[in-house]
């Protein structure tokens, strides 16, 4: 009994490609009765917009073997037997090995990846050609227990005038679920760990204007009912979805760019792969051209060597990455009180 496949011509720089869709009738998102064709048409009818905000970067996969509700694991490495128009680039990981990761050139290789059971694409925050030096200042505003959507607008809106003072423009999406994400276009003259720098600076700075609605703090039990601005994503190999990647959420959220004059009244649970390129074809990509005027992290940095002077120091880094010049102790602040 041969197995039940569907085909999709996929254009491209380099022509037509035939692409493979097997199950193509697989439920991924139960609650939608979305299925693996249709994941894959969504990547093809976003291609053009899925391609310029994440094409030309590393990037990892987070496939699942059957709905988003069940097992799901990250690939980052090419596997055996990818098509020749899978590309990668060698890039070096916070424990200082160095590995070929995949890299998208051609909106095929992403339905290869729906192919292989992808749900949502992290893209680093560096290109292929320049892996070390990140072109894109990236800020994830996190929603704490006790806040939402609606209190992240505010935060989002402050932080944006935060990078002007700091000589940014920019540009903001939704997360796909309860957040926010803001960009920066950046020079890539800098490494991670400056980039890093220059969001913990910023982010200082928005929690000084809102202390009451804003943390920096790393662990949850301090953070109270704030909105969290998640500086370790800054970190090398940390990704977030990328924009218009989906989500591995109940409703087929999408992670959705958007203009800030639609930020009030915006429903992020309204961008699913179902609507999305339709609103593409309506209203055209909020982060066309985003790269055209990039700005540099300096004036990030003088705050960040300004608050050093002042005694803030280094923040905590992520638990599996090796112990950082500066960095407090790892200690949950509870534990370490128990200890004394």
């Amino acid at each position: 009994m041969a197995k039940e496949e569907a085909h999709l011509t996929v254009s491209g720089p380099h022509g037509d490609r035939d692409l493979r869709v097997s199950s193509p009738g697989r439920v991924v998102w139960p609650a939608m009765g979305v299925t693996k064709l249709d994941l894959a048409r969504y990547v093809v009818d976003v291609g053009d917009a899925f391609m310029a905000a994440n094409g030309g970067r590393p990037v990892t996969l987070q496939r699942f073997k059957d709905t988003v509700d069940g097992e799901q694991f990250f690939s980052k490495n090419p596997p055996k037997g990818a098509p020749d128009f899978v590309a990668a680039v060698d890039v070096a990981y916070p424990s200082a090995r160095s590995h070929p990761q995949l890299v998208f050139e051609e909106i095929a290789a992403a339905v290869w990846a729906v192919q292989m059971n992808t749900v949502v694409f992290h893209p680093w925050a560096s290109r292929a050609d320049n892996p070390d030096n990140p072109d894109q200042l990236r800020i994830d505003l996190d929603p704490q227990p006790g806040t939402g959507f609606a209190e992240t607008v505010p935060v989002a809106r402050e932080l944006r005038r935060v990078l002007a003072e700091a000589g940014l423009d920019a540009f903001i999406k939704t997360s796909g679920n309860r957040g926010l994400h803001v960009y920066a276009p950046i020079e890539p003259t800098r490494e991670f760990l400056d980039v890093r720098h220059a969001v913990i600076a910023a982010a200082r700075e928005l929690e000084r204007r809102l202390p009451e609605q804003v943390t920096t703090a790393w662990w949850k039990e301090e953070r109270g009912s704030r909105i969290f601005v998640d500086f370790n994503q800054a970190n090398r190999d940390r990704t977030i979805a990328g924009a218009y990647s989906p989500r591995a959420l109940a409703n087929a959220t999408v992670s959705c760019p958007i203009r800030w004059e639609e930020l009030d009244a915006v429903d992020p649970q309204s961008f699913t792969v179902l609507t999305v390129p339709e609103r593409l074809k309506a209203s055209g990509d909020p982060w066309a051209g985003m790269h055209s005027s990039p700005g540099t992290v300096d004036a990030l940095l003088d705050w960040w060597e300004r608050d050093l002077e002042a005694g803030l120091g280094e923040l905590p880094f992520p638990p599996d990455f090796p112990k950082m010049p500066g960095e407090p102790p790892r200690v949950q602040p509870s534990r370490a009180r128990t200890k004394e």
